[in-house]
């Protein structure tokens, strides 16, 4: 079970953070990641992180602006997202995907929208 917040409408040039808690998972042995879909857009894949390295995924596409991290203790992920631009106005969703295989699982998104 995922649950994003954060999301909201802020000025382009503004910041969000993104936090997706997990439950009933054995949290610290997933990656965990966002994508995100913008209407009328493919689903894009924006961060991930492993479960045990730190290692980390970023789109080319927000490179230098948005930066993920995750608190074990707190079975929690974090996308911090700065220097908002128009184009990243979508619904951003949280996924746990098991380092060992399996299914994945789904939050039911957050909706960013930034102005220009």
């Amino acid at each position: 079970h995922l649950v994003e917040s954060g999301g909201g409408l802020v000025h382009a040039g503004g910041s969000l953070r993104l936090s997706c808690a997990a439950s009933g998972l054995s949290f610290e042995h997933y990656y965990m990641g966002w994508f995100r879909q913008a209407p009328g857009k493919e689903r894009e894949e924006v961060s991930c992180i492993d479960s045990n390295y730190g290692r980390t995924y970023y789109a080319d596409s927000v490179k230098g602006r948005f930066t993920i991290s995750r608190d074990n203790a707190k079975n929690t992920v974090y996308l911090q997202m700065n220097s908002l631009k128009p184009e990243d106005t979508a619904i951003y969703y949280c996924y746990a995907d098991p380092a060992a295989g399996g299914e994945a699982f789904w939050g039911q998104g957050t909706q960013v929208t930034v102005s220009s």
